[in-house]
């Protein structure tokens, strides 16, 4: 385990962001189920709010260790804004989907103490046309796709470090997702973040499993949107992290000869380094910056006159 104040390992970040999705799915979709089940009146104020609160919290308690994501499309457009690396992904993702899974075991565990609890009835899983409020697909990819960009656009803009008043970051956040709710809930469920939609409709039958897909793409499309958009518009607010932005090809080049000093001996080079990659000249190849070892002279320990990284 790190030191206090030392830089969040992975694991930490993953599991940060299993506990934060966890919380956001057993509390946003217990708020329906358990409503359901005792005959309450579920109101939009009242889901909204609860997975408003829920991301309030679970940003402020756990926003220092990986960002306070909860959500694989914020992910996506964190990686694409240039703050996070690719290399890091899988596990946020990874991590982000195992807690909305494990939020949506819970929850179907937990109702299970009512006596008239039907499985079927399902654990608030997103949905459109016949399978729900009869919203055509295309309307529902179109509006779960736009409301993710603006929610993800907030995520961007209140964590800038640009931002004046960055520590209202989490509240800005969690009432940008209920705002969104408000308008989504009678549409399509609400979605906006593929975990929370992939965790209880896994377990709610056949028919939600097969209606997914939409709630993966469309919000996964307006983060890449948010994501791209924001960093055009806005810029950066520092410089990008290395292997991160728009994912490309290495850039090619040709390795410059050695320049010969005194009495034949190698002469130290500058690192050639350009777009967040540094060329490493033994290698042949171009490595992240931040994985490049610092360059040495060969005859260090070989005797040798080329120059190695």
């Amino acid at each position: 385990m790190s030191e206090l104040g030392a830089t969040p390992t992975t694991a930490q970040k993953a599991a940060a962001e299993a506990i934060g999705t966890f919380v956001l799915v057993l509390l946003g979709c217990g708020s329906i189920v358990y409503a359901r089940e005792v005959g309450a009146i579920s109101t939009t104020t009242t889901i909204a709010l609860a997975f408003g609160l829920a991301m309030v919290v679970m940003v402020h308690a756990f926003g220092r260790v990986s960002g306070g994501h909860f959500n694989p499309a914020t992910t996506l457009a964190t990686a694409l804004s240039g703050r996070l690396a690719w290399r890091e992904v899988p596990a946020y993702v990874g991590a982000q989907l195992a807690g909305a899974v494990a939020g949506a075991a819970v929850l179907l565990g937990l109702v299970q103490g009512f006596a008239g609890f039907e499985a079927g009835s399902g654990l608030a899983q997103n949905s459109f046309g016949d399978q729900g409020s009869g919203y055509a697909a295309w309307a529902a990819f179109t509006l779960e796709m736009l409301l993710t960009a603006v929610v993800v656009g907030v995520v961007l803009a209140a964590t800038d470090a640009r931002q004046e008043h960055r520590a209202l970051a989490p509240v800005v956040i969690g009432l940008s997702l209920a705002a969104g709710y408000f308008v989504a809930l009678p549409a399509t469920g609400a979605s906006l973040n593929p975990a929370r939609s992939i965790g209880p409709g896994l377990l709610s039958g056949t028919d939600a499993v097969l209606q997914l897909w939409l709630f993966v793409l469309a919000p996964l499309l307006g983060a890449a949107v948010a994501g791209l958009a924001y960093r055009m518009l806005f810029g950066h607010d520092a410089e990008p992290v290395a292997g991160s932005g728009v994912p490309r090809r290495a850039p090619r080049a040709v390795e410059p000869a050695p320049e010969a000093g005194q009495a034949g001996q190698a002469v130290q080079q500058a690192p050639i380094i350009q777009d967040g990659w540094q060329w490493d000249p033994v290698a042949h190849q171009w490595r992240p910056l931040d994985q490049a070892p610092p360059a040495r002279r060969a005859g260090d320990d070989d005797g040798r006159t080329q120059i190695r990284p």
